[in-house]
């Protein structure tokens, strides 16, 4: 009896040391639990520190010339794929109409089963950090697209200048109905990364709209004008109001 016993004794202590058994054909590790989205939570967040709220009816381009107002769509969701053929799959897949008008503030889309909100923002830098304004918004910040919208209020025509852009990651941009410029794969936004050609911002709203595909991690934009000479372009406004009566 004691030796069958102190047989049992030695037999767990063995399990002890030794760890679970690892049966034919498993891992002998507990299946991993789905992680959610480090960006989306169901407690409210802080507004985004790098964006405010627009406080004036225009806002003219910075020191540098970059357009530092926006209209941006919530995120939506696609492919973690930053080639052309993707990128251009998920603008088709998701297009804004450019016979519309320019969106309101607030004003919301459906897409899918998600409803998405058009937000008008002010960036504190020269880059909008759109991870910040997801984030913020409880919003998904991986795999997802990204719509961007402003309105340039030129004085006079403005001929002969052009649109230069950074993007993290990919995207695709429009001056009217045209495109003039487009990045593809995963990148950093780096500063005038894209230049269009020459173009001519006409008397009154030119309407400029972005399509930023990211896959992870930081995404943000930046875009502003050069003139021939490659000096930043400034003699213009921003007025979201007065793309609302162009379609």
């Amino acid at each position: 009896m004691q030796r069958r016993h102190a047989a049992r004794l030695a037999a767990l202590f063995a399990l002890v040391v030794a760890g679970p058994v690892v049966l034919a054909g498993g891992s002998g590790q507990s299946p991993a639990s789905p992680q959610p989205d480090p960006a989306q939570s169901a407690a409210p967040r802080p507004p985004a520190a790098s964006l405010t709220r627009p406080a004036s009816a225009s806002k003219a381009p910075d020191a540098a010339g970059f357009i530092r107002r926006w209209l941006v769509l919530d995120p939506i969701r696609v492919s973690n794929q930053l080639t052309e053929s993707a990128v251009r799959a998920a603008v088709k897949k998701y297009p804004i109409d450019a016979s519309n008008m320019v969106p309101r503030d607030g004003q919301t889309v459906t897409v899918g089963d998600d409803t998405l909100a058009w937000q008008a923002v002010d960036t504190r830098g020269y880059n909008v950090n759109l991870f910040h304004f997801a984030y913020a918004r409880n919003k998904p910040t991986s795999n997802v697209l990204f719509w961007a919208m402003t309105v340039v209020q030129a004085p006079r025509d403005l001929p002969g200048v052009r649109l230069a852009i950074g993007s993290n990651a990919a995207s695709v941009w429009w001056l009217g109905d045209e495109e003039v410029i487009s990045l593809y794969n995963d990148r950093q936004a780096v500063v005038d990364d894209g230049v269009s050609k020459r173009v001519t911002l006409k008397k009154g709203p030119n309407v400029i709209r972005a399509a930023i595909v990211n896959a992870g991690g930081a995404t943000d934009f930046c875009a502003r004008f050069l003139d021939e000479d490659g000096n930043p372009v400034k003699g213009f406004a921003i007025d979201l109001g007065a793309g609302s009566t162009q379609r």
